[in-house]
């Protein structure tokens, strides 16, 4: 009885595919990258992984075209012809799951949010996108969205630098290797990589112009740095190792809201933000706090002090440190957390109110 339900032929086992096992795996791929394989940008597992399915990718679409132009037509390779699109599929499933997972560990602003969405829509949508793997421009645009998304975080981690320039780097290299691609095709199957060639240029123009607005108006997250704890209090010292912070307990509601979180000043006492940066291995930078205090009448932001320290890349739990401010006005309080080049990494939002006394603390230890 199941017999009659199983696939009965490579058509049948696409089918069986694309309507039972993808949902399901784009599920279970997305929680094994959260929650297993890609943890950091810079471990050698996560990127060999990610390398992995750029690879199958780019193979992939060599092969589906060399068969449908008849360069391949050994039995073999034309009994599993229907699949190579699956492959493709699952391999920018892959992808795209991997990007979600790292980019959105390091969020810490909301505009940044508008490109983990992109590539979040994109890794729904590739769900229904397997008719269109068969066509060269839109696998040459997707494929060339995935390589410059990996290389954004990759070449920092590999060359131990971050800013515009690394990003322009990416770029240029994500040109570089997709026309390698092109020029594979070109030699392979020149009649396919013709008819395509055009489609598939305005395919990786649209995409690298969108990069370069998402960049530089600071909508993509700066890999390879991550906000890991950030949060305003009362003292911060440090004791050997141990980073001790004495705060005003908050419910996990106030947390999450906008200017929730009230810090109550004492006359005289200063106000301590404390943050943790991840940076990978090898990677030495500079971060930045910059005060921020909101005019009422104005309705605008003022910038009332900016502190910067170095950070060293390779703590698990985030390189820790902290700024002060002992001057401070009741009202609407942030402190961005930047990069040298004014990317923002996080943001700690608080308001200030004026108390005779200070309030009971509650003491933690980072």
């Amino acid at each position: 009885m199941i017999r009659r339900y199983l696939p009965k032929s490579v058509a049948d086992l696409v089918h069986w595919y694309e309507r039972y096992i993808s949902p399901l795996s784009l599920i279970a791929g997305f929680i094994a990258d959260n929650l297993i394989l890609l943890r950091r940008v810079d471990t050698l597992r996560s990127n060999v992984l990610l390398i992995s399915y750029l690879f199958v990718a780019a193979l992939g679409i060599v092969l589906i075209h060399m068969i449908e132009t008849g360069k391949l037509r050994h039995r073999i390779f034309l009994s599993v012809a229907p699949l190579i699109p699956v492959v493709i599929q699952f391999s920018f499933g892959g992808l795209f799951s991997g990007f979600v997972s790292l980019y959105s560990r390091s969020v810490g602003f909301a505009g940044s949010w508008i490109f983990v969405l992109l590539v979040a829509g994109l890794l729904i949508g590739n769900e229904r996108f397997t008719r269109l793997y068969v066509r060269l421009p839109f696998q040459i645009g997707i494929y060339f969205t995935t390589l410059f998304a990996f290389l954004i975080f990759f070449l920092p981690v590999v060359m131990h630098r971050i800013g515009d320039l690394m990003f322009l780097l990416s770029g240029i290299t994500a040109l570089v290797l997709v026309a390698l691609l092109m020029y594979v095709l070109h030699l392979v199957v020149p009649e396919a990589e013709r008819e395509g060639r055009m489609r598939a240029a305005r395919a990786v123009a649209i995409v690298y112009a969108l990069f370069n607005v998402l960049y530089f108006t600071h909508a993509i997250p700066p890999l390879p740095l991550a906000l890991k704890d950030a949060g305003v209090y009362h003292s911060v010292t440090r004791e050997g190792t141990d980073y001790l912070l004495s705060g005003e307990p908050t419910s996990w509601l106030e947390s999450l809201l906008t200017y929730a979180r009230v810090f109550h000043r004492a006359p005289g006492e200063s106000v301590y933000v404390y943050t943790a940066i991840f940076a990978p291995t090898g990677l030495s930078t500079t971060i930045i706090h910059q005060w921020q205090h909101y005019d009422e009448s104005a309705k605008t932001w003022l910038t009332e002090g900016v502190v910067s320290f170095p950070v060293a890349g390779g703590r698990e739990g985030g390189y820790r440190g902290y700024s002060q401010k002992t001057t401070v006005e009741p009202g609407k309080w942030r402190v961005n957390v930047l990069t040298s080049t004014g990317d923002i990494i996080g943001r700690v939002s608080f308001t200030v109110s004026d108390a005779t006394t200070t309030p009971v603390l509650t003491e933690f230890t980072r």
